[in-house]
């Protein structure tokens, strides 16, 4: 069982909600975190159990990056909204860098996210240690 952090801009919560019907049956059989609007709105549309963080605009971005820090996320789907703010932009940099530092699989776009999410299903991504292994490559 992987845990996996969904996150979605608004204009992107009803993307973020059809991909979760669609694949409610794959995230069902693992630990889904979300930002406070996302996991409310995707709860309601599926019915899945999601363990609910800030809001996105209030910390919940953060959260989720100590998260990803701290070795408790191991998958980050993330539908941004590209004509959002700068300050906003900031956080998804933080947010993204965080990501490949630590060798998370992240989508950012309903593409990549339908690809890591069949790897998922197909169990490509249990073995942490595939992903896992970064410092090797890092000189």
């Amino acid at each position: 069982m992987l845990n996996i952090a969904l996150i979605a801009h608004d204009k992107r919560k009803e993307l973020m909600v059809q991909f979760c019907i669609n694949y409610c049956r794959v995230l069902s059989k693992h630990k889904v975190f979300a930002t406070a609007i996302t996991g409310k709105t995707v709860n309601e549309a599926t019915g899945l159990e999601i363990e609910r963080l800030m809001a996105r605009t209030h910390g919940g971005s953060q959260q989720i990056a100590s998260k990803i820090a701290n070795k408790e996320i191991d998958l980050l789907i993330y539908f941004r909204d590209t004509a959002q703010s700068s300050s906003e932009s900031a956080d998804d940099t933080t947010l993204l860098r965080i990501c490949d530092v630590h060798n998370i699989p992240t989508a950012t776009n309903i593409a990549t996210a339908e690809i890591l999410i069949r790897a998922l299903e197909r169990g490509d991504l249990e073995r942490k240690d595939l992903y896992s292994l970064s410092s090797l490559y890092m000189a």
